[in-house]
């Protein structure tokens, strides 16, 4: 179940220059989403030309997972792309201060998690937009602690830090000493939610694969080994595009039976969120996000 791989398939930067994202920014201020939405729209098709990489694994996941011909394969990677701009774009939009409609299903189980006293764990995917739900759902009593890349450029992070403090939310960089590691362990020990992605194996992390669209794929085993080593109950949170601002958020429980040996809970989880992200992505299916052969061994 457990092994160990690298992967350096995307760098997980947002792309742009800070001087290109604080323009961005302030465009928002002057020009209506549906505009600059338009723009983007006529940028797309050079952006999968000089991208071949991300459009030939999307191309397969359209022809190979769903079984769409040619040309709705070919229409569907347009879309996929155009999803994805709209998607970076809402989190600039939000940094200039745009305001999102939410759907909540499955609020009712955070409620109920988030007034126990243990900690809890939230699995992140490239999925949808889940980043965007942390500027506008604040925990009610939790306070909410999210891994993230350290990577990211100057203006993002500072964006995000401007505005996730004002959720009572902390951002635990992901660090080559793993250090990061110690405040994860140490929030779930005192009781709060603990935010990590879940569907990209990177570094030398260990993997556990799980059946996913027939085949067997790798998910990184940090998040489902710490919520079984702390015994800490799991939520999957997706947050889908459904129009131009309004965004539909799912809560799934993610179970094993606790009476299991570790490692076998481990992958029981794995699996569990495996198949909750192959529900969402056959329901959105241009809103996956992954632009490498997530089946590649």
């Amino acid at each position: 179940m457990a092994n160990v791989v690298k992967h350096n398939e995307w760098s997980g930067k947002t792309d742009g220059l800070p001087w290109m994202q604080r323009s961005l920014i302030f465009l928002f201020h002057i020009f209506p989403l549906w505009l600059i939405y338009g723009c983007m729209a006529l940028i797309v098709p050079f952006y999968m030309l000089f991208g071949r990489k991300g459009y030939k694994a999307m191309y397969r996941l359209f022809r190979r997972k769903f079984g769409y011909g040619v040309w709705k394969s070919f229409g569907n990677v347009y879309i996929n792309h155009f999803r994805f701009g709209q998607v970076i774009l809402d989190r600039f939009g939000v940094y200039a201060g745009k305001k999102y409609h939410f759907i909540a299903e499955g609020q009712e189980i955070m409620d109920e998690m988030e007034h126990k006293s243990e900690g809890l764990v939230l699995l992140s995917s490239h999925v949808g937009n889940y980043e965007i739900a942390g500027y506008f759902l604040k925990p009610k009593s939790k306070r909410f602690n999210a891994l993230v890349y350290a990577g990211e450029t100057k203006t993002v992070m500072e964006n995000r830090q401007r505005l996730l403090s004002q959720n009572n939310t902390k951002l635990i960089l992901v660090k080559e000493d793993l250090s990061h590691l110690f405040e994860l362990n140490a929030a779930i020990d005192n009781g709060e939610i603990v935010s990590m992605p879940a569907d990209r194996v990177y570094g030398s992390q260990k993997y556990v694969e799980c059946d996913f669209f027939g085949e067997k794929a790798h998910f990184p085993m940090g998040a489902f080994a710490l919520a079984a080593q702390k015994n800490a109950p799991v939520l999957a949170v997706f947050v889908m595009k459904e129009g131009m601002r309004t965004y539909h958020a799912y809560v799934h429980e993610i179970r094993c039976d606790k009476q299991l040996k570790l490692r076998e809970q481990i992958g029981q989880l794995a699996q569990d969120y495996a198949h909750r992200i192959e529900d969402i992505v056959r329901t959105y299916p241009t809103q996956w996000f992954n632009y490498f052969d997530f089946w590649k061994q």
